[in-house]
């Protein structure tokens, strides 16, 4: 470690010969050298030092950096004088689809080519090689026209591997950054079978039937199916968040991460940083830290939501705000602090993520934003029956992101919504029904995305609106609900953190049968009797807090329209 902090420098020598802060992650080399694996996927969630890694990679291995000492004489592979011996040797293939995130197929399949032109561009030099036959440079001219075919492009890394290999006398490394970022915004923008078809066919040609790859690594975010797109790899080891390997190499330690705050001076700050940054897992290996949040804490030293704030999160957002009403109570467990189990598949299988809850957490697990507190083992369940993972969120960051998350959910209608929550706790049923109706017509498509018509699904928004209070009031008040299955009741307790200030709130939900109600307004004192039959004012009454100081509300559902009422006296 030394030097100032540099934010967002993802090229090795320039950190190394700026005298930036580093923390040596070289043994990385000797550790993917030593196992031997012709290819491998490393998946890490975003801003792990992915990218900063196959720099380190190719700068070491590259024919490019040959007799490049300089970058590595201080670091921890120099110490190995066989791997001194290999520094600069090999014909390096290194590229990245970090960038390539397009709203449909044929510009993103553009923009892939475009990456697979400029790796042509870089290698232009051996074109006229007396090495290449009139056929391989017909096949190179066609990879720097402006419209690649698509066969071409597919094949287009063995080729020029078999270039490259011919040339140098020597097989090469490919290096393929963020393999999935195309995929997540298939996924989320409706093309995912167009570009799987694609990738399918560039993968396979590139690490599977090429005889001229040395070796091969793929880093991501998730470990997309292997039925979906490395069915033809099974030449691939695959390295992921529940795995051992590499499990330090992406993230900071907890003894890194503290022996930089003491070069910094900020010793004192150590239980605060765990608090907000600590929590990632990897394997075995606890007490992983985020690097971006690192470096952006010694940088400013103040505590924010670094890490969250570095993209959209669009497939997370889409998924949670879009989830059944099993998602969104589970999610609000999360958001509370408490735990939730489920089964883990690490094969994210895309086209199930709309409703299925295990491709769900598996997703946000994989992604860093849940962390593995405990599992079961194969012994401790039935047969033939999968283990479930109990997860919670990561750390401070990841909650704090969330709740920023739920609140922009709102964003559209925030004057209403914010004039909704005052008048909740002022009593006005009014102003309540006036700004609610209004909510819900401008938000309820955003949570009801079933196949069914809009109206048919509304639990879908008011499991997002809980959550909506949970995130704005949770300063002032405990948010409790009583999840019962099926949609018959759907109570929620607001206790006052603070009695003497605040008024206590009890909601009941209910969406109109027209077997059993004749109106809307049947509803409402429906859901009013049910507070008062079952008694919900006791637990608040138990703790001191005076019978008129709670306030009693009836929600009744009918498709879009929406009536509150209540049992308070004016």
């Amino acid at each position: 470690m030394s030097g100032n902090i540099a934010i967002g420098i993802q090229d090795f020598s320039t950190i190394i010969q700026g005298n930036y802060f580093y923390i040596d992650k070289t043994p990385f080399i000797k550790e993917w050298w030593d196992c031997g694996d012709s290819a491998t996927l490393i998946t890490r969630p975003r801003r792990f030092g992915k990218t900063l890694t196959m720099s380190m990679v190719e700068q070491f291995f590259s024919i490019d950096y040959a007799g490049r000492s300089d970058l590595f004489e201080h670091l921890a592979i120099w110490k190995e004088e066989k791997y001194r011996e290999l520094q600069g040797t090999y014909p390096v293939i290194s590229l990245s689809f970090a960038r390539i995130k397009e709203r449909d197929y044929e510009k993103t399949k553009q923009k892939m080519c475009e990456v697979l032109r400029n790796i042509y561009i870089k290698f232009c030099y051996i074109k006229d090689s007396e090495k290449l036959t009139d056929a391989d440079r017909a096949y190179y001219e066609r990879m720097l026209e402006e419209n690649i075919k698509e066969t071409d492009a597919t094949s287009s890394l063995y080729q020029l591997s078999d270039f490259l290999y011919r040339y140098y006398g020597k097989k090469v490394i490919i290096l393929l950054d963020e393999y999935d970022t195309p995929m997540q915004e298939a996924f989320v923008d409706g093309y995912w079978d167009e570009l799987v078809a694609f990738t399918r066919s560039l993968f396979n040609s590139t690490f599977k039937t090429n005889p001229a790859l040395e070796r091969g690594i793929m880093t991501g975010i998730t470990r997309v199916s292997k039925e979906s797109v490395f069915s033809d790899l099974n030449n691939l080891k695959i390295v992921t968040t529940t795995s051992n390997e590499y499990a330090s190499v992406f993230g900071f330690t907890e003894k890194e991460v503290f022996d930089a705050l003491e070069q910094y001076g900020l010793e004192k700050e150590k239980k605060e940083v765990k608090r907000w940054y600590d929590g990632f897992i990897f394997g075995e290996h606890k007490d992983i830290y985020n690097p971006w949040s690192i470096l952006n804490y010694l940088d400013t030293q103040l505590y924010k939501t670094f890490w969250a704030n570095t993209s959209a999160n669009s497939l997370v957002g889409k998924l949670i705000q879009e989830g059944n009403r099993t998602i969104k109570e589970k999610f609000e467990k999360l958001l509370c602090g408490e735990c939730i189990w489920s089964e883990i598949e690490e094969q994210i299988v895309y086209n199930q993520l709309n409703g299925n809850e295990k491709a769900v957490w598996s997703l946000l697990l994989a992604s860093g934003y849940l962390k593995v507190l405990s599992y079961e083992t194969y012994q401790d369940i039935e047969e033939g029956k999968m283990p479930k993972y109990q997860l919670a969120l990561t750390n401070l960051e990841v909650k704090l992101m969330f709740q920023g998350m739920v609140h922009d959910w709102f964003a559209p209608v925030q004057p209403d919504y914010n004039d909704f929550v005052r008048a909740m706790l002022l009593g006005d049923v009014d102003a309540m029904n006036e700004y609610m109706n209004r909510i819900v017509i401008q938000t309820f498509s955003y949570f009801d995305t079933g196949e069914r018509a809009s109206g048919a699904e509304p639990e879908r928004f008011y499991h997002g609106f809980i959550l909506g209070l949970l995130v704005d009031l949770r300063d002032r008040y405990y948010l409790k609900s009583n999840r019962e299955s099926g949609f018959g009741r759907y109570d929620v307790m607001l206790e006052p953190k603070n009695s003497k200030e605040c008024k206590a709130v009890i909601l009941e939900f209910k969406v109109r049968n027209p077997r059993k109600e004749k109106s809307i307004q049947e509803t409402v004192l429906s859901a009013l009797k049910q507070i008062c039959e079952k008694k919900y004012d006791a637990d608040l009454l138990d703790k001191g807090i005076r019978k008129e100081q709670i306030y009693h509300y009836g929600f009744a559902f009918e498709g879009k329209k929406v009536l509150i009422g209540t049992d308070r006296e004016e």
